[in-house]
């Protein structure tokens, strides 16, 4: 574990997570027990530490790990709808896209270091619609999981200007019979929706979301999965660990066996909660001017003014159009459950009710990203803490991220759309992709395909290909700071004491 400064907490956590094995499941009612107790904190970093530790168990059938593949296996790195005889892999539910691949999330999310990205030979595939061809699979590079709260709350707080405007709308059409909102947050514009009334007395309105841009039609910020299909921290993690590891929620599948491997329950309400609160609490991406103001790098001043140059030409040649630099968070708390329209489940995947296993946005454990993340906490010679960590905030004390996206998706050109449309949402189009650390977590593109940042930009077509020309025509010193500018945005783990 690298969180050393929670060992006195280690008391509360599952016996076989200190002696080394696979993690006895989280009890939700243990979580909601500490928040009752009037102990947020310990709440928060209990589920933390049990977060910690799944991520980087790796588990074994007993826990069911993998799933009856087929041919007497349990794992396999590509899909596999030819097995489809009784309880294989086509025949899995949820419906299986791929997998299971791997024993642990650190297998594949570790570079440069634990819960990071992945190599290409990490490369998931996939096959959603079961086609059995393998020109028709997808291939997708490993994410980083750091910081996952940061990009859920800013989904959350944009969909919340959005419901606003689309229900402001909604009152003019009822009172006028029609109305046209142009949707934008965060100085983002999200498209037009147009509303008319279709009935006066009780007022009923008709939607059209055909011209808004780059989001669904129900408003909600998606910012997890490549092309932008999750909402929540939850959604995402309880989606991979199914087809990655071939480790079922209770949540996802209740008391079935929906991966036929002889064990149920393999994943706890409480595990899920762990996960996320863990994935949303680690620290942030960092930039090597900000490390270099804390004196843990070196650099010169002529370099410094290279970064600063090259963000200004990032921004000329209209990167920063997409790779939003930076937005601004007004109440920067993650709370799991989150209580925000469309960032929580109503009803789990398997039909029951959250409430009925303990989880309500009511009880929900709260993180201030500014403040509570437990790693990267810097001391400096001068004895002062820095809370490298959390989220920064300016002079007037806004939280502000350096997430460099808009949370779009956007048509990315006919060379890097996928072979098949899996999910309806179009084969070109893809989320902007934060740039957050994309320094440390080459190779780049969804598929891995770029081993170099200067690659992956020339590889931008589409809505993004202007952008690319104006790169590509740039003199090569000035190109060469883009990439130094790039080259800043990394990932940073501070020595513990534990490591020490």
């Amino acid at each position: 574990m690298r969180s050393a400064c929670l060992l006195p907490l280690l008391g509360l956590l599952p016996v076989a997570a200190l002696a080394g094995d696979v993690p006895a499941p989280v009890d939700q009612h243990d979580l909601n027990r500490l928040l009752r107790e009037g102990e947020p904190g310990e709440a928060f970093l209990y589920a933390f530490e049990a977060g910690d530790e799944l991520t980087e168990t790796s588990f074994d059938a007993t826990r069911g790990v993998g799933a009856h593949i087929g041919e007497g296996r349990r794992f396999t790195r590509f899909p596999r709808a030819d097995l489809d005889g009784p309880k294989e892999w086509a025949n899995h539910f949820p419906p299986r896209e791929g997998g299971a691949n791997a024993t642990s999330c650190i297998a594949c999310h570790n570079a440069p270091f634990a819960n990071g990205a992945g190599d290409v030979a990490l490369n998931v595939v996939v096959d959603p619609n079961h086609t059995g061809d393998p020109s028709m699979f997808l291939e997708r590079n490993t994410l980083p999981l750091f910081a996952l709260g940061i990009p859920q709350r800013l989904a959350e707080e944009i969909s919340s200007d959005l419901y606003e405007q689309r229900d402001a709308a909604r009152e003019r059409a009822c009172a006028t019979g029609s109305a046209t909102a142009q949707l934008a947050s965060k100085g983002v514009d999200y498209g037009i929706l147009e509303i008319t009334r279709v009935n006066m007395a009780p007022c009923k309105v008709e939607m059209d979301t055909s011209k808004l841009d780059g989001i669904d039609g129900d408003l909600v910020i998606k910012p997890f999965g490549w092309k932008g299909n999750h909402a929540t921290i939850r959604g995402f993690t309880r989606d991979a660990a199914h087809n990655e590891l071939g480790l079922q929620a209770v949540e996802l599948v209740g008391d079935e066996d929906g991966d036929f491997d002889g064990v149920l329950h393999e994943l706890s309400v409480g595990d899920m909660t762990a996960l996320t609160i863990y994935m949303a609490a680690l620290e942030r991406p960092v930039s090597t001017l900000e490390l270099a103001e804390l004196e843990i790098m070196n650099l010169t001043s002529q370099v410094r003014a290279d970064i600063h140059a090259g963000e200004e030409l990032f921004e000329q040649v209209r990167c920063a159009t997409c790779h939003v630099p930076e937005m601004t968070l007004l109440e920067p708390v993650f709370r799991e459950p989150s209580n925000v329209v469309g960032f929580h489940d109503t009803s789990f995947p398997d039909g029951s009710p959250p409430l009925s296993h303990g989880l309500s946005p009511e009880a929900a454990i709260a993180i201030d990203l500014t403040t509570d993340q437990p790693n990267n906490q810097i001391v400096t010679d001068d004895g002062k803490l820095h809370l490298l960590g959390g989220v920064p905030r300016n002079a007037d004390g806004t939280a502000v991220v350096r997430w460099f996206t808009d949370f779009k998706r956007h048509d990315m050109g006919e060379a890097l759309a996928d072979p098949d449309d899996a999910l309806g949402l179009g084969a070109e189009m893809f989320l902007t992709r934060s740039l957050a650390g994309v320094a440390s977590t080459g190779p780049w593109l969804h598929d891995g395909r770029a081993t170099s940042l200067e690659e992956a930009i020339l590889a931008h077509g589409g809505e993004a290909e202007a952008s690319a020309s104006l790169y590509s025509d740039l003199e090569a010193a000035d190109r060469e700071k883009i990439i130094g500018f790039l080259e800043s945005l990394v990932m940073f783990e501070a020595a513990t004491e534990e490591a020490e």
